[in-house]
């Protein structure tokens, strides 16, 4: 396929999408360009002033609610009165993450606070609106990777990274359990026989807020960085259109996953995406699948024998 933009999202109409972290970077890109195609966009934040003003910023027929991902009370509240109002959702982009350098971080549940945000928050969140998705005509699940999840590892002894904790390796383990969970995810809305698509994609190498948040406190060192992210990055506009492609072409079969094209998927035009090994084991995703209902107390989606064949 040719080139793909933002030009070849269809009419989204009539269409409600919920989007998380959309206040700035990826996340505010794919809600800008949702709501440009007509979709009733929600966007779930932390900071609801920040909120706000991307609302005035996009225009359109959008509304702002406040979650905390790395809270499990707030996803509940959020989830809850999302529900009563919105019987109908088309399509959940989980977009919101943190990156975190220097000292280990608890989320309010007590949870290494990146594993918190960037995976077990979306899990919980999906699992609450589920029914609500199913209920759509053709709905989707987005679920955001990162190339870092390729050279990550799952400790299942220490999910939590209590020990030996590097910042970087705990950013990369999140982002590998929030692909390892995209990917489970299909394995079961289709042996359920949902409706419902869970897809992935990544950014590749992208100029958003996160990083240089994540350098802050590191001085001239941090200025550095912020710097040369300039000339090795693509713009979020660029970075944010995986994930847009992956919530909006029609016709698109479960599993699917974009990224970049160029340069080891770091940037370029979209094309489809490679899994790391680790990622595409059935017998990971279930037992992630497994640790997670645990550890946020939301159950879904139960699998019945063995993992349902790709299509």
């Amino acid at each position: 396929m040719s080139n793909w933009t933002a030009d070849r999202i269809p009419a989204q109409h009539g269409r409600v999408a919920v989007v998380t972290g959309a206040n700035s970077g990826l996340g505010l890109v794919t809600a800008t360009e949702l709501a440009r195609r007509g979709a009733h966009v929600v966007l779930a934040v932390r900071n609801i002033a920040a909120g706000e003003e991307a609302t005035a910023r996009i225009g359109g027929d959008v509304e702002v609610r406040e979650l905390d991902l790395a809270s499990l009370d707030s996803v509940r509240a959020f989830a809850a009165n999302l529900i009563a109002d919105h019987p109908v959702i088309d399509l959940l982009v989980n977009n919101a993450g943190v990156v975190l350098l220097g000292p280990r971080r608890t989320s309010a549940d007590g949870f290494e606070l990146q594993f918190a945000t960037n995976m077990l928050g979306h899990f919980a969140l999906t699992g609450l609106l589920l029914g609500n998705l199913a209920a759509a005509r053709e709905a989707r699940v987005v679920s955001l990777s990162s190339i870092t999840h390729r050279g990550a590892h799952l400790d299942f002894d220490d999910l939590m990274f209590k020990h030996r904790y590097r910042a970087t390796t705990a950013y990369g383990r999140s982002k590998l359990a929030t692909t390892v969970f995209g990917v489970e995810l299909d394995r079961r809305l289709r042996a359920a026989g949902s409706p419902v698509r869970s897809v992935l994609a990544h950014p590749g190498i992208t100029r958003t807020n996160l990083t240089p948040r994540a350098w802050e406190h590191r001085g001239r060192l941090g200025r550095i960085v912020a710097r040369a992210g300039l000339v090795f990055t693509q713009p979020v506009e660029q970075g944010a259109l995986p994930q847009l492609r992956a919530a909006t072409e029609p016709g698109l079969t479960g599993g699917t996953f974009f990224g970049p094209a160029g340069l080891g998927e770091t940037r370029g035009r979209v094309t489809e995406a490679r899994l790391s090994r680790e990622a595409a084991d059935p017998a990971v995703g279930s037992r992630l699948w497994a640790a997670a209902e645990e550890l946020t107390g939301v159950s879904y989606l139960a699998r019945r024998g063995p993992a349902a064949a790709p299509r």
